[in-house]
């Protein structure tokens, strides 16, 4: 039976404990998990029984979270990790070789764009970037080596939003998978794999847990992609010596990404989430429905006030009639475009800092997707490392001030911005 997405937010996953009736998933903080005979123990570890072994593999409780993540994503399979970051990782790892890269688009989390450009040149991969508005340019930076498009669905900090069936269509006649990252808009917003995804990536840090304390990743297997199509995946269609020769696109069929990104992922560069994250997590999922049409109601308000003020130079937020994103948005996110957007302040550098600092109810964090209403000033802090350039690119540039507006009281969070603007634009 088809549900909806609150019913399955609810309940995927997340049947009663058959051993105790417990209706909540327990947290099963176990490090490892008993075999039943010498026989069983080498099923498992042959890839031919599926079973729980040691929890940097499989654990129920991050099962559950998996099984849940991946219907509402409409996936194939899922595989839970220790960050956002670890996902993207976890993502490439068996895509990738030394001399292949991937072409990324220039609108990325400050983060991303850092691990892209600089940490993964040392696995001998590199990263080509591009602005995936300009289709041309996308195809012209696609070459032999390539073997993955990466793009944000809803862009961290600017709010920008991706054609992403548009993006597919050239990943597709490129024969390379597309890599979603959906955090900021989640599956409540937007899902990837009905618009052509091959992978989405997320940060459960954010808006899927949503409270501010858990540190967790995932990746999603569409299990749409035919792995052996050609020989640029190897490591999904060849022989593994590590499993006497197992192919795994050929033994696992639509869960071939999915097995390896726990069968080697996972077990060699263990990336592994904690069960009472995950159980976190879980509970954080239960109201992702409720609390996304509230921050998109709450974003979307503070926007247009903002866009208003004279104080306020601009106001990079999809939703917005003024948007030239206004007409994408509303044929693939029709739900909104979230919770996160930035403006410029009048004053440039220097009155943003002060903007952050007197700041009352936005919280001055280095994370955003939280309950509660959070401010940053990107181009001191998250995109720090890039040059101003690059965080203009990404549009981070030095007189912008991201916000990742809650689900408080909308005319609360509008006052709080009011005195502060008159405190930095004085």
């Amino acid at each position: 039976m088809t549900q909806g997405f609150d019913t399955t937010a609810i309940h995927a996953g997340a049947a009663a404990d058959p051993a105790t009736g417990a209706r909540q998933v327990p947290i099963y903080q176990t490090t490892a998990y008993a075999f039943r005979d010498a026989d069983h123990a080498a099923a498992l570890f042959n890839l031919q029984e599926v079973g729980y072994i040691y929890s940097r593999l499989t654990n129920p409780t991050v099962a559950a979270l998996q099984s849940r993540i991946a219907a509402l994503e409409g996936g194939a399979g899922a595989v839970c990790c220790s960050s956002g970051h670890a996902a993207q990782i976890l993502a490439l790892f068996p895509l990738m070789e030394p001399g292949r890269n991937i072409v990324a688009s220039t609108r990325l989390y400050g983060g991303t764009v850092t691990q892209f450009s600089q940490t993964i040149r040392r696995f001998g991969w590199s990263a080509k970037f591009v602005d995936l508005d300009d289709p041309q340019a996308l195809r012209d930076a696609i070459d032999d080596d390539t073997r993955a498009i990466f793009c944000e669905s809803i862009s961290n900090p600017g709010g920008y939003v991706t054609d992403i069936p548009a993006v597919a269509a050239i990943a597709d006649d490129a024969g390379i998978p597309l890599i979603v990252d959906n955090t900021l808009a989640t599956p409540y917003l937007c899902r990837p794999i009905e618009m052509g995804a091959t992978l989405v990536v997320h940060s459960l840090t954010k808006y899927m847990t949503g409270n501010g304390t858990v540190t967790g990743g995932v990746v999603v297997d569409s299990g749409k992609f035919d792995w052996s199509a050609s020989d640029k995946f190897p490591s999904l269609s060849a022989p593994e010596p590590a499993y006497h020769g197992l192919q795994f696109h050929k033994t696992f069929d639509n869960l071939a990404f999915t097995f390896h990104g726990i069968a080697i992922g996972l077990r060699d560069l263990g990336m592994t989430m904690n069960p009472q994250g995950a159980h976190y997590t879980l509970m954080g999922i239960e109201t992702l429905g409720l609390r996304m049409q509230r921050h998109c109601e709450n974003a979307l308000k503070v926007a247009q006030w903002l866009e208003q003020d004279p104080r306020v130079v601009k106001v990079t937020y999809a939703g917005l009639e003024s948007s030239p994103w206004k007409a994408t948005a509303d044929r693939l996110y029709p739900k909104g475009v979230g919770g996160l957007f930035t403006f410029e302040i009048a004053g440039g550098y220097q009155a943003a800092v002060k903007l952050v600092g007197a700041l009352e109810l936005f919280s001055h964090v280095a994370n955003l997707g939280d309950a509660r209403s959070l401010v940053i000033h990107s181009a001191s802090t998250t995109h720090r490392q890039l040059t101003e350039d690059q965080q203009r690119a990404a549009g981070a540039g030095p007189e912008v001030v991201r916000l990742s507006v809650g689900i408080e009281d909308v005319a609360d969070l509008i006052a709080d911005l009011d005195q502060a603007l008159a405190k930095a634009t004085a």
